[in-house]
């Protein structure tokens, strides 16, 4: 298996995974790919290690594909920043994505980052995980840049 690659047999369910926790994100807020992958258990036919590595980018190609009803705006990387998509349509996906979240009230600085202190979101609650079969952390696991 290529360490980017998510395997096939995984791929649906970790899909569903990420797009339930997605569409938690309240309006306003944003959450990392990493965050997002820190709740979804492993898949079986993967090593913890390889998954720990691999979890923010499979994040990532779960959200480019995710349905129309999940707010796919308010996830950006660990750095409080958009990250352009590759292809033609990246560029105009990320104005979209900032365009969306200013909507909302979410700030950017003069360094196209969203501080995290402020807008980041503290992720759903530890008994919303544990019942629909998600990890649920000992603490938040949003990253900070302030």
């Amino acid at each position: 298996m290529n360490l980017l690659e998510l395997p096939a047999s995984a791929q649906g369910s970790f899909y569903a995974a990420v797009w339930k926790i997605v569409r938690q994100v309240p309006s306003g807020r944003v959450t990392t790919y990493g965050q997002i992958g820190s709740y979804i258990p492993c898949p079986a036919s993967v090593s913890p290690e390889d998954y720990h590595a691999a979890r923010a980018r499979w994040v990532g190609s779960a959200m480019a594909a995710c349905p129309s009803d999940v707010p796919w705006q308010r996830v950006i990387n660990a750095q409080g920043k958009i990250s352009i998509r590759s292809g033609s349509q990246g560029v105009s996906a990320a104005e979209t994505q900032r365009r969306l979240l200013e909507s909302e009230g979410v700030l950017f600085d003069a360094r196209d980052r969203v501080n995290l202190s402020q807008f980041g979101w503290q992720g759903p609650s530890a008994e919303w995980l544990r019942e629909n079969g998600f990890e649920a952390p000992d603490a938040p696991v949003q990253p900070t840049l302030w």
